[in-house]
């Protein structure tokens, strides 16, 4: 096309008049009128042209300098304005400017560096509105917009990356295009191995950019991520690594790109609670028009309710993930980077990052890397810096498949080096917390005579050593009980519990949490068969009727049908006999408190009156020998009797009546009697996974009550307050250094206390008398301050005077008392 020469009068209207118009006009009017401007694009589209022309003449004459072309700026200012006018008017002349953003491509990528930071910053704009009104395609000018993020100017960097983290996720937005995601990532994932760094710098920060918005959130990115870790450049490496370790915490954070205004407003506003009040005024209150904005409203507050718990599942669902997950060869990973690790030659910080990544993937795949355990043993000391980070990593990387005498050695090096009298309280108190943390996920690293001098710190005066010693013998009570001395091992949930030993797996033979269900159907019976019996009362009074030999012979008949089953299966049968022998105490329990009111009111004499008494009917009633024995067993303790309560009277008898109905139920089993409904054909349906849902949701609460000892005193008391968590549980969670470490409330000082006492007044008033608030009132007299201002009559005035004299004469009457007279008058 012929260049024509550059007017430098302003455009005029053809065959219209001879007015001179700006180019923002004129765009103005070609949008309104793209046909009858045609001639004027053709104008401004070879003004264009030799604009070009002219700055790659004036650049090959050699009138520039190190920041750029010394061109004329007027060339320059021309170029650019004509530029963002063809931009802007291009969807309106699709075949004239069908080849424009190529134009502008070409000349970008040509001449990037000699171009003005001006010139530079409004071609790109001119190219990316192209690009945003579907003139051009992302997958031809990524590439170009990647090379720009490279030049140095930080104004175009910021655009042309914002440009290429938008587009992409413009273009995933509805749903996720697969075919123009991979035709980008072949393209960004060969720069991020580029041996210029700054090429692969820009496409590792465009890649975790996308991953961390979710955009791209898929195995390739990650894994391509992950290999930036062995980037020949330093730089490179750390800032893989870097993402890598702080992604869980970037997850945390709050995106504002990513809410919408609806999240914002819902984040800012309070939730309102749905009442039923709300939904009957709906429905069945008001005109039709209001009812149907009360729906309305309810129909929004409910989408609002379900979108919050939509984004807090998914929070919740992601707050322990890590691009880690993803790899596809997490050993080699591993090893590689640790080989890294031992023969690189950088400083101090970035060989805990490396550190740190390789016992993170450790202990997230559950890797067997050997290697690594003497390795960190040389920076295991109380003086090294950052030891609570190093400590942390080393409990990361342990899990129950590493072999205990791999990470033994280790383990008595903290030991050694942290626990012991001549440390500091600080030093004990990290290595009692590692200690623990490690136990936690390998018990069969320790032994008894070792558990049990760590526990002796629990006398220490200083509270952090305390505190953690008695985190690790509350541990081991759920692990292993039989580890601690008799004192230490306190009321646990299994006396008889063992760590399970190296390679041992559980493996599952029915639905999980499925004799949660059993007991709640159990529970059910139990109920029914106190309904069927009658009253509790009545229940315990016939226990008093009853003989007791009849009981005393079903009891032993149950024993032996116990001992019986415990051949088939012992810890069933062991939980029966326990049973059995708590029911016959209670039993005789219950008949010796029965026998308590007349015990109290008769003499030593007749209590062996009544003895010798029952020895004799013993000699003559057979039927009676069990019965008589347990009395004359009672008899010997009745001075302990007399010392009873009355609140464990009534606790006695209610054990004895529930260890009777578990006999009962254990009976009834031998008999071929179904205790559940479970036992028909095993099959579970939905209505039974949702009951276990809930079952199991209630069990979590009451150990977090009675963790926090919330949970009244009773039997549900009794449950564990801590629940050894599962190794993948564990493996998934990454373990943060600050809770190693011994934090305690420190004591406020006087000044301190009156701030938070200041602090806590500021939304409270003046402090005023009642009566300074009362005359403050805004809503007019009282009665009775209005009975004191309404005028009296005269003669109600005087008869009110005579009465208050006549009242002050009694009062002072009585109070007098006749002292007799003075002897001197």
């Amino acid at each position: 096309m012929a260049s024509a020469p550059l007017l430098p009068e302003p455009l005029t209207a053809a065959g219209r008049s001879s007015e001179k118009i700006s180019l923002p006009t004129l765009q103005s009017k070609m949008k309104c009128d793209p046909e009858g401007y045609e001639f004027e694009l053709i104008l401004i589209y070879r003004q264009f042209h030799s604009s070009i022309d002219l700055f790659k003449m004036q650049g090959d004459s050699s009138f520039g300098s190190m920041s750029g072309v010394g061109a004329d700026s007027s060339v320059v200012k021309d170029l650019a304005d004509r530029a963002l006018f063809l931009a802007h008017v291009a969807p309106f002349y699709p075949k004239h400017l069908s080849q424009f953003w190529s134009e502008l491509a070409e000349f970008l990528g040509s001449n990037a560096r000699s171009l003005p930071s001006g010139l530079r910053c409004h071609v790109t704009q001119a190219l990316i509105l192209l690009i945003n009104r579907k003139m051009a395609d992302l997958r031809e000018t990524i590439a170009l917009f990647m090379n720009l993020q490279t030049l140095g100017d930080r104004t175009l960097k910021k655009l042309a990356f914002s440009h290429v983290i938008h587009s992409i996720r413009r273009m995933n937005r509805k749903h996720k295009n697969e075919f123009l995601n991979r035709g980008l990532q072949n393209i960004l994932f060969p720069l991020l191995q580029n041996e210029e760094e700054s090429k692969a710098k820009r496409s590792l920060v465009t890649l975790c950019e996308l991953h961390r918005r979710k955009v791209w959130f898929d195995e390739r990115t990650a894994n391509a991520i992950c290999t930036a870790c062995f980037h020949p450049s330093s730089r490179i490496m750390i800032a893989a690594l870097s993402f890598l370790l702080d992604y869980e915490k970037i997850v945390d954070a709050s995106d504002s790109d990513e809410s919408s205004s609806e999240d914002e407003s819902t984040k800012l506003t309070p939730q309102a609670v749905i009442s039923k009040e709300a939904i009957y005024k709906a429905h069945h209150k008001g005109t039709i028009a209001s009812k149907k904005k009360k729906k309305a409203k309810l129909q929004r507050a409910m989408r609002s309710m379900k979108r919050q718990q939509r984004m807090s599942s998914e929070r919740s669902s992601l707050n322990h993930y890590s691009p880690l997950n993803h790899l596809k060869d997490a050993q080699g990973f591993a090893e590689k980077l640790f080989s890294r690790l031992q023969n690189c030659n950088e400083r101090f910080e970035v060989k805990m990052m490396i550190l740190k990544v390789v016992a993170r993937t450790i202990g997230l795949h559950r890797l067997i890397l050997l290697n690594f355990y003497p390795f960190i043993m040389k920076y295991v000391q109380p003086h090294q810096r950052d030891v609570t980070t190093l400590l942390a990593a080393a409990v990361q990387a342990c899990h129950d498949m590493i072999p205990p005498d791999a990470v033994e050695p280790l383990f008595k090096q903290i030991v050694n080096h942290f626990v012991h009298d001549r440390s500091r309280p600080e030093s004990i108190a990290v290595g009692l917390n590692v200690v623990r943390e490690i136990c936690l996920r390998m018990p069969l690293l320790m032994t008894e005579d070792l558990l049990q001098d760590l526990v002796l710190y629990k006398k220490s005066h200083e509270k952090a050593v305390s505190v953690a010693a008695r985190a690790l013998m509350s541990l081991f009570r759920e692990v292993c009980p039989s580890m601690l001395v008799k004192k230490d091992r306190g009321r646990s949930s299994d006396p008889k519990a063992r760590p399970k030993a190296y390679g041992e797996v559980s493996v599952a033979e029915d639905v999980p949490d499925a004799d949660l269900l059993q007991e709640d159907v159990g529970d059910i019976s139990e109920n029914d068969d106190i309904d069927s019996d009658g009253s509790l009362d009545h229940g315990i009074d016939n226990m008093h009727d009853e003989p007791l030999s009849d009981g005393s012979d079903e009891n032993d008949d149950i024993e032996n049908e116990a001992n019986e089953l415990s051949s088939d299966d012992d810890a069933a049968g062991s939980l029966n006999e326990h049973e059995a022998d708590d029911s016959t105490s209670d039993e005789e329990d219950a008949v010796a408190s029965s026998t308590d009111d007349d015990d109290v009111n008769g003499d030593s004499e007749n209590d062996d009156e009544e003895s010798k008494s029952d020895s004799e009917e013993e000699d003559h009633e057979e039927a009676d020998a069990h019965s008589g024995s347990a009395r004359n067993g009672t008899e010997n303790k009745t001075y302990k009797s007399l010392k009873r309560k009355a609140s464990d009277f009534d606790s006695q008898l209610i054990d004895g009546d529930t260890s009777l109905r578990a006999l009962k139920k254990l009976a009834g089993s031998k008999l071929g009697e179904a205790p559940s409904e479970l036992e028909g054909d095993g099959i579970l349906s939905n209505e039974d996974f949702k009951r276990i849902k809930e079952l199991k949701a209630k069990k979590e609460a009451k150990v977090a009550l009675t963790k926090h000892g919330l949970l009244g005193k009773g039997s549900n008391a009794k449950s564990s307050g801590f629940k050894v968590p599962d190794s993948s549980q564990l493996s998934i969670k990454r373990v943060d250094p600050t809770k190693l470490e011994a934090h305690l409330k420190q004591k406020l000082s006087k000044e301190e206390r009156l701030e938070c006492v200041r602090a806590g007044r500021e939304e409270r008033g003046k402090y005023q008398s009642r009566a300074a608030v009362k005359q403050k009132k805004t809503g007019g007299l009282s009665n009775r301050q209005k009975e004191h201002k309404k005028a009296m009559p005269l003669a109600a005035k005087r008869a009110r005077v005579a009465r208050s004299r006549q009242e002050k004469k009694k009062k002072n009457k009585g109070g007098k008392q006749f002292r007799g007279k003075k002897a001197w008058k």
